[in-house]
């Protein structure tokens, strides 16, 4: 499936409006972040750090431990006596 995703978007970007289309976002974004400096540089941060923080707290939470078998205690050595 990703190798199809692949080859859809590979013959997307050999089109000249597909390419014109996106160097023309780029371009813009690049002039929104120069516009709005400082709200952009702290957004951009936020965006990007986001995903940095939460694989850190992932890496970094407490293992799951199994609580033991209260009625292990209980149990026989051989629950079933030999019958002869």
């Amino acid at each position: 499936m990703k190798g199809a995703i692949i080859f859809a978007v590979m013959f997307l970007l050999i089109g000249p409006t597909t390419r014109a289309m996106m160097a023309g976002r780029l371009g813009a974004f690049g002039q929104w972040i120069g516009d709005w400096s400082p709200f952009s540089y702290i957004l951009l941060a936020l965006v990007f750090a986001a995903p940095v923080y939460a694989i850190q707290l992932m890496l970094s939470w407490p293992k799951h431990v199994e609580p033991e078998n209260e009625m292990k205690k209980y149990l026989r050595e051989n629950p079933t006596p030999d019958i002869d």
